[in-house]
């Protein structure tokens, strides 16, 4: 019989203000305090709260049959804190009941994975220690943002001593095997590698409401049937926690779908499990290694990083943020590295793409921009703004160091 694993992504970026050439050296605030409290706290009240009251209703309802897995980012976690602490109880009550994983990740859900080996492994630690102390547990999974994916990455989490880490079941990787088995990073020694069924997700995630689908309405039995038919020994359902209320609405049907499909697939003899207890448990015949040389990721049709990283603009910012790194860290300045550490995060990237055909609605979820030019424009408009606090940084200290100096002489 099938397992199911739920894992849920929760984040939300520190948003940019609409930086104009005039702005520039005039040290306004980078982050639109305003609308991330707006927007955080209308997801809160759509999505967070009710989606986390059914699942602690489900865990009580199924005496801890029912298995979940969460990776809230840390600027996520941030925001919660300043904005909405009732979130942040309420992820907390779960986290009581033992059935609930919380994953690491890169705290500010970044791309340094692909740029700075070093600032993604600092990233990976401050996350870890923030889970840790919030909710109490050291996190045994790793899940890159937005699924990003490679060998290179696999190893480096591998030496981690991660027991598992997560990645997209893309069909041009897995050249006709299953996406519902454990497999084995080819570059790893001990790590498992945990697979999006992308199909089984994506019905729930993106196709869910779409009157025009031909398997309309998705209810609680067929999807199970669905599960049931499956090759391999774990369904692994992974999506986006704002699937449920704010993605699909309430009006969908989709918070009772939640709850049902639950049910029965507990009814069916179907067993929930988190990605630990899949990663810890012991296989029957060798792993499967699988190669992935290229990056991968979950995001558009491509499933790889052309959604951050497709055009020349994209490259150019993030070739500029991360040529600071050293700068920055050098500084020993804590409210200048996080600045340019909230800048790194992904969304401010994704709001640059230019792809818009069939993944054009996906990536004008809360973007602030009327086009991917207007995104790029503000983010290098910022970019120039914190050179210059960077420079002034810089002067300022050598005056501390002279004055230091002359009053030591005096």
């Amino acid at each position: 019989m099938n397992s199911i694993c739920f894992y849920f992504q929760v984040h939300q970026p520190f948003r940019m203000n609409k930086y104009t050439v005039f702005d520039i050296g005039q040290h306004k605030e980078y982050f639109d305090e305003q609308k991330n409290k707006e927007i955080v706290k209308k997801v809160a009240e759509k999505c967070y709260l009710p989606a986390n009251k059914i699942i602690l209703d489900l865990i009580k309802q199924t005496k801890g049959t029912f298995r979940i897995a969460f990776s809230i980012s840390g600027v996520c976690l941030e925001q919660f804190e300043l904005y909405c602490p009732q979130v942040i109880e309420s992820f907390k009550e779960l986290a009581k009941t033992g059935c609930v994983e919380f994953l690491n990740e890169t705290y500010y859900h970044s791309l340094a994975s692909l740029y700075s080996k070093e600032e993604f492994l600092d990233q990976i630690q401050i996350h870890k220690e923030k889970i840790k102390k919030i909710f109490g547990k050291e996190p045994k999974v790793f899940r890159n943002t937005e699924l990003i994916y490679n060998n290179t990455i696999a190893k480096q989490i591998d030496s981690l001593n991660f027991l598992g880490i997560l990645a997209e079941g893309a069909d041009h990787v897995l050249e006709g095997k299953s996406p519902n088995f454990i497999y084995k990073p080819a570059s790893a020694k001990k790590v498992k590698l945990l697979l999006k069924n992308y199909k089984l997700s994506d019905d729930i995630a993106f196709r869910f409401s779409n009157k025009d689908w031909t398997e309309y309405p998705l209810t609680p039995e067929k999807f199970i049937s669905w599960i049931q038919a499956c090759e391999g020994t774990t369904i692994n359902l992974f999506m986006d926690y704002e699937t449920f209320g704010e993605h699909q609405w309430n009006d969908t049907g989709i918070f009772t779908f939640l709850k049902e499909m639950s049910l029965a697939a507990i009814k069916a003899g179907i067993i929930f499990k988190t990605p630990t207890e899949l990663s810890e448990e012991k296989q029957e015949k060798p792993l499967v290694d699988l190669d992935i040389p290229h990056t991968i990721s979950w995001a558009d049709m491509e499933r790889d990083t052309s959604a951050w990283m497709g055009n020349k603009m994209q490259k150019a910012a993030l070739e500029t943020i991360y040529d600071l790194e050293k700068e920055v860290k050098e500084k020993g300045d804590a409210v200048l590295l996080s600045e340019w550490r909230k800048l790194q995060t992904s969304d401010h990237f994704y709001y640059m793409c230019t792809k818009y055909f069939s993944d054009g609605d996906v990536h004008k979820y809360f973007n602030p921009y009327d086009s991917p030019y207007d995104s790029f424009l503000a983010f290098m408009n910022i970019i120039n703004d914190f050179k210059i606090k960077l420079e002034t940084t810089k002067k300022n200290n050598v005056q501390t160091v002279f004055q230091k100096i002359k009053t030591t002489i005096s």
